[in-house]
């Protein structure tokens, strides 16, 4: 039988983190998160225990990285809950810093990737790369880690990050880490606690579809539009999905693809309702 859960320490100043680090045993590994935390946060801090002396967790709702003040406030937070997850994963000390602690007063720097943040959730959610990128270099700066960890899921995301870290010297390392997903399939979410049962039980499809493009590819298929036509039209068969975007690119550039000879990256965002989801896949 397992015992308590034992509580990560908690700092929420930029002085009481530059304390706590001048004691904390190399190296550290980093996971930034914006609470709410589930299985695939708690499966990052794991793998940030196992490869480190050190793990650290963060959690800050960023309020540059929202379109929309409505999503922002309706943001899921249980800091008691997240706590808890940290605790049970095995993170040493959490970050939980208000907004003047990342964005003092008179903040005036904002961190921009260039043509990597246009397509895709760029188009979507314009300046919202500008947010992630930024409050991100912020917190590689305050915790100096080795190793910072990112899900697959937000694979965009990732590729900028790393882009950021190489263009500007930042001596972190991202790590990728798979996406986790629930037994019918869907990734998993802080944004998927918002839907409802019949839009949770549709919600899957977006997992049917990449799958129905990667069996696609497996028969030969190497048309790029070809593979986005199959997930539109596996999409179309569930009437309480809207999709925004479905892709099929280059996984350096993120530009779509009309023939796939090389890596290629699936992706797609989706809404149900008012809850708008993404989710991913690697070719090949």
């Amino acid at each position: 039988m397992s015992g308590p859960v034992i509580l990560p320490r908690v700092i929420r100043t930029r002085a009481e983190l530059s304390a706590a680090l001048e004691t904390a045993p190399r190296p550290v590994g980093l996971v930034p998160t914006m609470g709410a935390l589930h299985e695939g946060h708690a499966s990052l801090i794991r793998r940030a225990r196992a490869d480190n002396r050190t793990a650290i967790v963060t959690i800050f709702v960023n309020p540059r990285q929202f379109n929309e003040v409505a999503d922002f406030d309706k943001y899921p937070r249980d800091e008691e809950m997240d706590l808890r997850t940290c605790g049970s994963a095995g993170a040493d000390l959490v970050f939980v810093p208000g907004v003047d602690e990342i964005y003092p007063p008179g903040f005036q720097t904002s961190v921009r990737v260039g043509t990597l943040a246009e397509p895709l959730e760029g188009v979507a959610r314009p300046g919202h790369f500008d947010g992630v990128t930024t409050v991100v270099a912020i917190l590689l700066g305050l915790v100096r880690a080795d190793r910072a960890y990112f899900g697959q899921k937000d694979a965009q995301q990732l590729l900028i990050l790393r882009r950021m870290a190489a263009d500007l010297g930042i001596g972190t390392e991202i790590a990728a880490c798979p996406i986790v997903r629930a037994p019918d399939g869907l990734a998993l979410s802080s944004r998927n606690a918002r839907l409802g049962p019949e839009q949770r039980a549709a919600a899957p499809i977006l997992r049917v579809a990449l799958t129905a493009a990667r069996a696609r590819y497996g028969a030969g298929e190497r048309n790029g539009e070809v593979l986005r036509r199959v997930m539109r039209d596996t999409l179309a068969t569930e009437p309480l999905a809207s999709p925004e975007y479905v892709s099929c690119a280059d996984t350096a550039t993120l530009l779509e693809l009309d023939h796939v000879s090389g890596a290629a990256l699936l992706s797609m965002a989706v809404r149900f309702g008012d809850v708008r989801l993404i989710d991913n896949d690697l070719l090949p």
